[in-house]
């Protein structure tokens, strides 16, 4: 029997888990990193990183298609699955390599296994025991289905997806959240007919309204269906298609149907409940420092309620660091934290959409403000079209920054800065937005707010 007790033992080696370890190691903790499959967790082996992968290469697929428009002579001949797969792969490699360093450098201690809760701060893996100060749960999520749609055969998960050694001819995507739409534009850039069914009303509908209004103009130009506001009720497979019907009757058949209905939090059957952690929905409840029930215990990224973002996991793993080691980082609220759909075209945003702004201050005391990426020199040079939208108090600080087009994940930082800091539309529109960039568009709606907008009637 081996283990052994440490200052920090981190459950999960997420991205949650794994920024924990290395901070707590930073400060001089002994650390026991514990993981049942590969360090970097679901974002860099089977989340973030592949599908942000797949993407440019789809981007790249688009790029040549439209090589013409932009004057170079270029054909596009189709894609090598195989050659995409093993691109995606050599990414994944090089930075799980990086990362084995880097742990490896801080002195922490890898247990490769399935860890389980135990009472009085341990975790069992396997018959060894492992004993912390502070013991810090991060074991991640999973890929959601719905009542009755078993997963199998035709019918996969993003986890699935990445694995097809094929470009599907048709392909049915049951959910239009990040992931749903993410997916459905890889494919399409592919060459695959791709239709989106989701229950509600609109595309991404946790964004601001005009984003979700956005994509779905741009994806019908892109010829990829969707069907909105109709809730899915059955689909039938067999071996060559699965055909997908609704509940008010009409159907859908593809190659394969994708679920991508969320994803729940992993941690059924490790313990938590029986050492006393609170669970609701499988979720581990904290408070606003992320302590547990059980004292010196804490949790962090997808198994705590809220936006299920590896930034937002790494942010936590970091704060919960610190706070074992006696400092005091501040919270962050969930409305500061950025979040980004890498679809073509991409949405990022932060911060209150325009109409929870309205829920929280009331209709007379919010001014919106949208730009058209139209106007912006660098957004016409990259061939992309989209929106900037900003929603402040009326005299007051910025709440909120949405953005459609591609390439404007990279712009996010800004309106993040603009909302952490309450930052006056005023205050920003003297700075300096460098010409011709893409952030110009963003100085131009701080301009408009401000009373002096200088493109925009």
């Amino acid at each position: 029997m081996t283990g052994g007790s440490f200052d920090v033992v981190v459950l999960g080696g997420g991205s949650g888990g794994y920024a924990a370890a290395l901070r707590a190691a930073e400060l001089g903790k002994t650390v026991a990193l514990i993981e049942k499959d590969k360090v970097g967790g679901t974002c860099l082996h089977r989340g973030c990183i592949p599908t942000k992968a797949l993407l440019h290469a789809a981007e790249i697929a688009d790029n040549v298609r439209d090589a013409s428009a932009y004057g170079v002579s270029a054909s596009f001949q189709g894609i090598d699955a195989a050659g995409v797969r093993g691109y995606r792969e050599g990414i994944v490699a090089k930075k799980h390599k990086g990362l084995e360093g880097l742990i490896s450098a801080r002195g922490i201690t890898v247990v490769s296994g399935e860890g389980r809760l135990l009472p009085d701060r341990t975790v069992g893996v396997g018959d060894d025991v492992y004993t912390g100060t502070d013991v810090v749960l991060a074991t991640g999520s999973y890929s959601r289905t719905l009542p009755g749609l078993e997963i199998g055969g035709r019918i996969i998960t993003s986890e699935q997806a990445l694995a097809l050694d094929e470009v599907p001819g048709r392909v049915i995507i049951l959910g239009g959240g990040v992931i749903g739409v993410e997916f459905a534009s890889v494919w399409r850039s592919f060459g695959a007919d791709v239709t989106i069914v989701e229950a509600l009303p609109h595309l991404a509908p946790n964004e601001d309204i005009a984003l979700s209004k956005g994509l779905e103009r741009a994806y019908r130009r892109r010829g990829i269906t969707s069907s909105l506001g109709v809730r899915f009720q059955s689909a039938v497979q067999d071996d060559s298609s699965v055909t997908v019907t609704l509940e008010d009757g009409k159907t859908f058949t593809g190659d394969y149907l994708l679920v991508a209905v969320g994803r729940g939090p992993a941690t059924d059957g490790l313990g938590f409940a029986e050492a006393g952690i609170e669970l609701d929905r499988g979720f581990v409840l904290t408070d606003a420092e992320l302590r547990t029930a059980v004292p010196h215990v804490w949790a962090v990224g997808d198994i705590v309620p809220g936006l299920q973002l590896a930034h937002r996991g790494f942010l936590q793993g970091i704060a919960v660091a610190e706070r074992i080691a006696g400092l005091s980082p501040a919270p962050v609220p969930e409305s500061q934290i950025p979040r980004v759909t890498y679809s073509h075209p991409e949405l990022a945003s932060v911060g209150l959409t325009e109409a929870a702004a309205v829920d929280a201050h009331g209709a007379d005391q919010v001014v919106a403000y949208e730009y058209n990426l139209a106007g912006n020199g660098k957004s016409e040079i990259i061939g992309t079209g989209g929106l900037v939208k900003v929603v402040r108090q009326k005299d007051g600080p910025v709440l909120g920054v949405h953005l459609l087009g591609d390439r404007v994940g990279e712009l996010i930082t800004e309106g993040q800065l603009a909302v952490a800091w309450e930052a006056h539309p005023e205050d920003i529109a003297p700075l300096i937005h460098a010409h011709p960039t893409q952030s110009e568009a963003l100085g131009e709606a701080f301009l408009a707010l401000a009373g002096k907008p200088l493109h925009a009637l």
